[in-house]
């Protein structure tokens, strides 16, 4: 078989389109609609354009071993034993846990994570229930003045 010799299947009725050929095929402008960005020659848009927007490869940090050291910290809510100690809500052999914290305004939600920490004297018998962290100065504290930590 030889160029020469292929022929058009007999069922065809119209010419073959001859596509990017400037308007010898399909009428006018050959699958390109009129002028514009995409009816130039070469490339129409970049590889990366994502239409106006800023590209994913530029949001992308350019420095290798970039971290955003702030999401990789835990954030906690501190609270001071003196300030338990001063607020008269606060009565002896009551269950202090991250709901309580926040009905009394101390936090801002239930998920948050709570530090206790110390600065002044304390002397109300409470329980501690379900709080993240102590400071070690606090837990002596704590257990000086016969409250427990759970």
């Amino acid at each position: 078989m030889k160029l020469h010799e292929i022929k058009r299947s007999s069922g065809l009725k119209d010419k073959a389109n001859r596509i990017w050929r400037w308007n010898a095929s399909k009428w006018n402008y050959s699958g390109k609609g009129h002028k514009g960005q995409k009816a130039r020659s070469g490339r129409s848009v970049s590889l990366f354009f994502e239409g106006w927007q800023t590209p994913i490869i530029q949001q992308m940090p350019k420095a290798r071993g970039f971290k955003r050291y702030y999401k990789l910290i835990d954030k906690y809510s501190v609270i001071n034993l003196w300030e338990l100690q001063k607020d008269e809500r606060i009565t002896n052999k009551l269950e202090l846990n991250k709901f309580k914290l926040k009905e009394l305004w101390y936090i801002k939600k239930e998920s948050d994570l709570v530090k206790i920490l110390w600065n002044w004297d304390f002397s109300k018998e409470i329980i501690f229930v379900w709080l993240d962290k102590f400071s070690k100065s606090a837990i002596e504290k704590i257990e000086k003045s016969n409250s427990k930590i759970n």
